[in-house]
């Protein structure tokens, strides 16, 4: 179990997994490279919103935004979200990843990801039938009012249940 699911466990007795989610990221070295920060976050973890904010840190050589950071930004919300949401009866891992740059940002940006309790329903159905699955997630980074978008970040997720998993990895070893 690593350090940041122990911590997990632990810190969301005492404070709820909402509030965790949001400062242990927000506090956590990997992400605070990226220069973002996690602003709003719901109670059901359904709801996760982000801001970019343009600065000295993450400005590139034409004083736009750097692609890294925009990625690093978006790059574990999805997945960790999941995880949180399924269980911990389920893997849960990025599996590929695509980024589209539409215009320079030169001003702060803000991302929302979203699952609907439908979309989590249908995911735990479909593992139940088929072992393991991938989603599809797209997030964009825009302005504040979401009127222009600047960078758009495509997300596979790898999904499955922990006994298939750990069977599956047992018999490929065994190969």
């Amino acid at each position: 179990m690593s350090v940041y699911k122990k911590l997990a466990n632990l810190g969301g007795r005492f404070i709820g997994k909402s509030k965790l989610f949001k400062y242990g990221f927000n506090y956590s070295p990997m992400y605070r490279r990226s220069t973002a920060r996690i602003v709003n976050i719901s109670e059901d973890l359904l709801n996760v919103t982000i801001k970019l904010p343009i600065s000295y840190k993450n400005k590139n050589y034409v004083n736009s935004i750097f692609g890294g950071s925009m990625f690093s930004a978006v790059d574990p919300i999805p997945m960790i979200q999941l995880m949180h949401l399924l269980g911990d009866d389920f893997v849960v891992w990025d599996k590929s990843a695509e980024i589209y740059f539409k215009k320079p940002a030169k001003e702060n940006l803000y991302a929302d990801f979203n699952y609907t309790v439908k979309e989590v329903e249908e995911i735990l159905s479909r593992v139940a039938t088929e072992n393991e699955i991938e989603v599809t997630k797209v997030t964009q980074l825009t302005n504040l009012d979401c009127t222009t978008v600047y960078c758009e970040v495509k997300k596979t997720i790898y999904i499955a249940e922990k006994s298939f998993f750990r069977e599956k990895k047992r018999l490929r070893n065994r190969e």
